[in-house]
């Protein structure tokens, strides 16, 4: 409860919640708020800002900020649903190194560290272009494989600190299983490490989506904000003056990604005394 306090009235933590909340009403409410539906194609194509069309119309006559207002949806879900399996394996993986050692550990630890070697974005690419099937799905699935390891790390070393405290050595004399020694003693005292990472490959996740969707390696058919910026590329918006076609969707991510940043650097500085008093 004290750490919640002190994170509240935090201006980092404040400023990241108040921006990710307003994309999470954009998202909820996007049916609401988009005055046309983001697949209709019958406004008249290339049209600059307007009353009728605020972003204009896209190459193919849709309206550009209902594509945007539909497409936090997207965006959104792939960074919340990769940032929540990327941290349950970080949470398994790292909590089993750091309890059992030895064997296990070597094996997790060598796995872990051939995914840190390896340079995320070009394995997401050449995973993304062999894999035929194209959709969110598959953006979830590359994402998600790459974006574990350095959590994994993290919390390995903090859960060979902890299980050398008394109360886990009281729970493994009295002969709790190791779940229960992992899962209720050891893993309370590491939350706030958890919740920083599930922001921090959040953030990684919303800005890799939009990057392989940039690229056009994702389902270019969907609405989300890396998409919009794939077909403003291919249809050359800068060319035709709709700078906002590119510059809009590019500032949600940027934005989105500010938020996810500002609220894993408050929780750092809630939970660690010395940042607090900086």
């Amino acid at each position: 409860m004290k750490y919640l306090l002190v994170f509240l009235h935090n201006k980092k933590a404040a400023v990241g919640i108040c921006i990710l909340l307003f994309f999470v009403i954009v998202a909820i409410f996007a049916p609401c708020i988009a005055p046309y539906s983001p697949t209709y194609m019958g406004f008249t194509p290339l049209q600059m800002s307007s009353r009728q069309h605020l972003l204009g119309t896209t190459a193919v006559g849709q309206d550009i900020f209902s594509r945007v207002i539909w497409g936090t949806r997207l965006s959104l879900f792939v960074g919340i649903i990769i940032g929540l399996i990327a941290t349950m394996v970080s949470v398994i993986v790292g909590l089993t190194a750091g309890y059992f050692g030895g064997l296990v550990d070597d094996i997790l630890v060598m796995i872990t560290n051939i995914f840190l070697v390896i340079p995320g974005l070009p394995l997401m690419i050449i995973i993304a272009a062999y894999i035929t099937v194209k959709g969110t799905v598959t953006i979830i699935f590359v994402i998600s494989i790459t974006g574990w390891a350095w959590g994994a790390r993290v919390l390995r070393s903090q859960a060979m600190t902890l299980k050398n405290r008394d109360f886990v050595k009281a729970s493994i004399v009295v002969g709790e299983r190791p779940s229960h020694v992992i899962f209720s003693d050891i893993f309370p005292n590491m939350l706030s490490l958890v919740v920083a990472n599930f922001f921090g490959v959040s953030l990684y996740a919303v800005l890799s989506e939009a990057g392989l969707e940039f690229l056009g390696l994702g389902d270019s058919s969907a609405v989300s904000w890396g998409t919009i910026l794939f077909w403003s590329q291919n249809n050359n918006a800068m060319l035709f003056g709709l700078w906002q076609w590119m510059v809009v969707p590019g500032l949600c991510i940027a934005l989105l990604g500010v938020s996810f940043a500002l609220i894993n650097f408050a929780i750092d500085e809630v939970t660690n005394p010395r940042l607090r008093k900086r």
